[in-house]
C-alpha cells in the first residue's frame, strides 16, 4: 500500500522559511515521480515542484522557481521541499503526490506558457499525501 505523509506546514512571516517534508512508503522510490502541489479554496489545485528520484531531473513552476527547491533522499525514502521568501501567496494546503507509472517527472509537465512556466499535471499522480498547511501572514 502506498502511503505518503506531508509534514512541516506551520504559521509564518512573510520573507521566512519552511521545509516541508513526505515520507513515504509501499512502492519502489528510485521508480517514480514525486511533485508538490498547493491547493487555495476556490482555486486549480496548482504543481509547483517535481523530481524524478531516479535521475533527480526538476521542475519548477515560475512562481515558486528561485524560492522554493526540491529534493529527494532516496535512502529515507523522503523528498523535501524547502520553500524561501515565502509570500502571503503561498499560502494553502500542500500535498506531496507520487506518479508510480512513470520515472520521471518531465512525463507530467507541459511547457508552454513563458510566463507561467512549465505546468506539471496534478491530475497524472495518482497516489497523494494529506496535506499541510502553510499559512504566510503579511
Amino acid at each position: 500500500e502506498v502511503q505518503l505523509q506531508a509534514s512541516g506546514g506551520g504559521l509564518v512571516q512573510a520573507g521566512e522559511s519552511l521545509r516541508l517534508s513526505c515520507a513515504a512508503s509501499g512502492f519502489s522510490f528510485d521508480d517514480a515521480a514525486i511533485g508538490w502541489f498547493r491547493q487555495v479554496p476556490g482555486k486549480e489545485r496548482e504543481g509547483l515542484s517535481c523530481i524524478s528520484s531516479s535521475d533527480g531531473m526538476t521542475y519548477y513552476t515560475n512562481s515558486v522557481k528561485g524560492r522554493f527547491t526540491i529534493s529527494s533522499d532516496n535512502a529515507k525514502n523522503t523528498v523535501y521541499l524547502q520553500m524561501n521568501s515565502l509570500k502571503p501567496e503561498d499560502t494553502g494546503v500542500y500535498y506531496c503526490a507520487v506518479d508510480s507509472r512513470t520515472r520521471y517527472c518531465g512525463a507530467t509537465v507541459t511547457v508552454g506558457d513563458p510566463l507561467k512556466g512549465p505546468t506539471i499535471r496534478w491530475y497524472e499522480y495518482n497516489y497523494w499525501g494529506q496535506g499541510t498547511l502553510v499559512t504566510v501572514s503579511s
